[in-house]
């Protein structure tokens, strides 16, 4: 009787202990943001007292203490920030490979070095195009980032005065980072926004994959990391004037997107969306009733190991977009992040089994992306249940999206990337105007307050979200589309159909598989 009175009383005390219930005082409380963490008495060997009389002496001839130890704590902080920084930009540049290997891998293997070529090539070709101009136009009057300790510098934006408020248009200062742009910050801030860059640079080219002409695509890769992606990216990350709808118009904090949903994601997915319309659909994608043909992948498992890379870049992409390693909100963001995509890629696989009777993988793999997208501009404002429901929307609007795009708009796509991309991320940048918590955001875009969407009291943020959704589409679309167009009847943008029929390997002079007959139909 004893043994088991002293049992149930050691239960009772661990439960007690593991609730926190048995011990006297206030209870601890949660601290999403990460404020409270961190003190003097996290600094090894330091107190929060007043220096010694020996510190004293030992400094005397020189600076203050305490201006010393501020000196070395402010350096010590912004070396964390740009360390951080680029780490989590060296991830998103390792996405690279997670692009290749995807679309690779869901095309046919004829073409499979021409887009391995392309995802290679974009990189370059996106990376020199940004570096001339698009750098600048972006981030030219942003005002560097405080977190990194300068870029002041770029100071100069151009803007046009509307109703008695000025509108941000494009930067006019860091051409070719020379001069003033010279800078360890800058320097750090370019290769982080870069790799943005890449990434919606990188989207058309799964789209446009199988029948599109290489020298028409690097054109484009110009097109796109010169002009077109750093004109909205300026708008919303630049100091432009979509950031500024909260200062001036009093909508919330201006259009927020945290690390790209609507900047990265919607302006390759609707370029992606412009390119398919002129090029037009592979040779037998659809049937003489106008019924789509399948034409499956080549090597799914390469697909999704591509997709599961993403995923782990995907960690650089949002974190890092705090550019600062001492915002401890990080934890929060990357936990939204992966619960987002869990959720994306359950409700793809869900739906399809539903729906045909069995699990699709290569729809499931793109849940997992989709979920990523959408979670992308939100995931610093909302709580872990709204991650969750963002990442089961997402996944279902994959599949719907897909659907109608290659049942009804009668469109070939062979990777997903309108929908994977486009729609999640316009359905990423409006989840932000409803679930943003008002835990985290305080004076962003220099609006005082906290990021709360149409759930927790602001609608005006809704609002001015849904204005960012409508300019990507209208802006981004209609230039690409223009482009294209033009493009194509100056250089043709497709390739010839006995190309497109043995394989675009040819054009990029290396096969991938160089012991398939060009005569197999079933590459």
């Amino acid at each position: 009787m004893l043994k088991k009175i002293l049992l149930a009383l050691t239960l009772a005390l661990v439960v007690l202990v593991g609730t926190g219930t048995c011990f006297a005082g206030d209870p601890p409380k949660p601290d999403p943001a990460g404020t409270s963490i961190g003190t003097a008495a996290d600094v090894v060997n330091a107190t929060s007292g007043a220096p010694t009389a020996e510190d004293m002496d030992k400094y005397k001839d020189s600076e203050p203490l305490a201006t010393k130890l501020a000196d070395t704590v402010g350096h010590n902080r912004v070396s964390i920030n740009m360390t951080w920084t680029l780490v989590c930009g060296f991830l998103v540049m390792f996405m690279q490979v997670g692009f290749a290997l995807c679309e690779t891998g869901f095309t046919r293997a004829k073409n499979a070095s021409h887009t391995m070529a392309m995802n290679i090539m974009v990189y370059g070709i996106g990376m020199l195009g940004f570096w001339l101009c698009g750098f600048a136009l972006q981030m030219g009057g942003g005002g560097g980032a405080a977190t990194l300790g300068g870029g002041t510098q770029l100071n100069s934006e151009f803007v046009i005065s509307l109703f008695g408020v000025d509108f941000g248009l494009w930067g006019t200062k860091g051409f070719f980072l020379v001069g003033d742009a010279y800078d360890a910050t800058i320097f750090t801030m370019f290769l982080f926004q870069m790799v943005f860059m890449d990434t919606a640079a990188t989207i058309p080219t799964g789209a446009l994959a199988e029948r599109w002409r290489f020298k028409s695509f690097c054109f484009y890769g110009l097109m796109m990391s010169a002009l077109i992606y750093p004109l909205y990216a300026n708008w919303v990350w630049g100091g432009g004037w979509l950031s500024q709808l909260g200062a001036n118009f009093h909508l919330g904090h201006g259009v927020v997107d945290f690390a790209g949903s609507s900047v990265v994601h919607m302006t390759g997915g609707f370029a992606a969306l412009a390119g398919v319309i002129v090029l037009g659909p592979r040779i037998g994608k659809f049937r003489a009733d106008g019924t789509p043909n399948a034409i499956p992948g080549h090597h799914i498992p390469m697909a999704v190991t591509g997709c599961l890379i993403l995923a782990f870049g995907w960690f650089g992409f949002n974190t890092g977009s705090t550019l600062a390693g001492s915002d401890l909100r990080i934890g929060v963001i990357a936990t939204n992040t992966m619960l987002a995509s869990g959720a994306g890629a359950t409700s793809a696989m869900l739906y399809m089994w539903f729906r045909y009777g069995t699990p699709d993988l290569s729809m499931a793999a793109n849940g997992l992306l989709a979920g990523l997208v959408a979670i992308t501009a939100p995931c610093a404002f909302v709580n872990a249940p709204a991650a969750v429901l963002i990442g089961l929307i997402a996944g279902l609007l994959l599949c719907m999206s897909v659907l109608f795009v290659e049942g009804k708009l009668k469109l070939d796509d062979p990777v997903g990337a309108i929908s994977v991309h486009g729609v999640n991320g316009a359905w990423g940048l409006l989840s932000l105007g409803l679930f943003a918590d008002g835990t985290y955001g305080d004076k962003l875009n220099g609006v005082e307050g906290t990021v709360k969407g149409l759930f927790y009291g602001d609608a005006s943020q809704f609002f001015a979200q849904c204005i960012g959704v409508g300019v990507n589409i209208v802006f981004v679309f209609a230039a690409f589309y223009l482009y294209f167009k033009i493009f194509d009847k100056i250089v043709k943008m497709r390739v010839a159909p006995e190309v497109e029929a043995e394989g675009l390997d040819s054009e990029v002079g290396v096969m991938a598989y160089p012991e398939f007959s060009i005569n197999k139909t079933h590459r």
